[in-house]
């Protein structure tokens, strides 16, 4: 009788252990299972793309122009095309290919579409250069009607184009600056040939006569233009009693000091320079 109690003791000394394991959890295999077919179904369809671009089926055999390229050439075109058109008719990356035109040295803007059965059409918006650029670091360019800088060769005997001067960012106030300027001069025959702007916005410009005018920094109560409007005012005198004009400094505030052929220099009126 003493060795069936025993066996009573210890049965309720046992402890009960739980299965344990990856393979005994089955939300975390629900949840792998749905990870490994989410997976195999990305992989499946990069496949299959990858596969489709390959075959020979809607193939791109003709880029169409909307209108005749000026500065960029055909062989400038083709490179790119070759290196970014990639794909059939329906699978081409048409940003990507517009990117690659667009990094082109004339191109500013370009549109790339699809054109059905077997082509793309491309419109380019080609960079119109009005000036040359230089900046304060010696960094050439070219600035376009929008007073963008960009970098390009222009071709050989081609008129020659005004030149702007001036820190990062300031080509669109010289564009502008240069358009009223030109206009000022204008009743006096003369061309405006450089506009430069200094880092304490101190304006000077160069003729093409080969005159230069300071002109000094543009201040409510002494504006550029009522300085450049003094100039004119007196420039046909000016010439007659001066012959070569070397450099016109406009900066004083009611006269303006002018180095010359007949004497190194001439003051009209004194005055603080400002």
């Amino acid at each position: 009788m003493a060795k069936p109690r025993a066996n009573r003791n210890n049965a309720r000394n046992q402890v009960e252990i739980e299965p344990s394991g990856l393979w005994h959890q089955p939300a975390l295999m629900n949840l792998l299972a749905d990870v490994l077919i989410v997976l195999a179904g990305a992989t499946l369809a990069w496949s299959a793309l990858t596969a489709l671009q390959r075959l020979p089926v809607f193939p791109l055999r003709e880029l169409v122009l909307t209108s005749a390229p000026g500065q960029v050439s055909p062989d400038q075109l083709e490179h790119a095309a070759r290196t970014a058109v990639v794909g059939n008719f329906f699978t081409v990356d048409l940003d990507a290919a517009r990117t690659a035109f667009e990094k082109l040295p004339w191109v500013r803007k370009a549109a790339v579409r699809r054109q059905w059965p077997e082509g793309l059409s491309l419109a380019l918006e080609e960079h119109e250069a009005v000036a040359r650029w230089r900046h304060l670091n010696g960094e050439l360019g070219l600035v376009n009607a929008q007073g963008e800088v960009f970098v390009a060769e222009r071709p050989e005997g081609a008129p020659a184009l005004p030149q702007l001067t001036g820190p990062e960012g300031s080509a669109p106030e010289l564009l502008q600056r240069y358009g009223e300027f030109s206009a000022a001069l204008t009743g006096i025959g003369r061309r405006v040939t450089v506009v430069s702007l200094s880092p304490r916005r101190a304006w000077q410009l160069k003729l093409d006569d080969g005159a230069a005018i300071q002109l000094g920094r543009d201040q409510e109560h002494a504006p550029l233009t009522e300085r450049l409007l003094r100039f004119t005012t007196h420039y046909d005198a000016l010439k007659q009693r001066l012959g070569t004009l070397h450099v016109a400094d406009m900066r004083y505030p009611n006269g303006f000091a002018l180095v010359g052929a007949a004497r190194s220099a001439r003051t009209e009126t004194a005055g603080r320079k400002s």
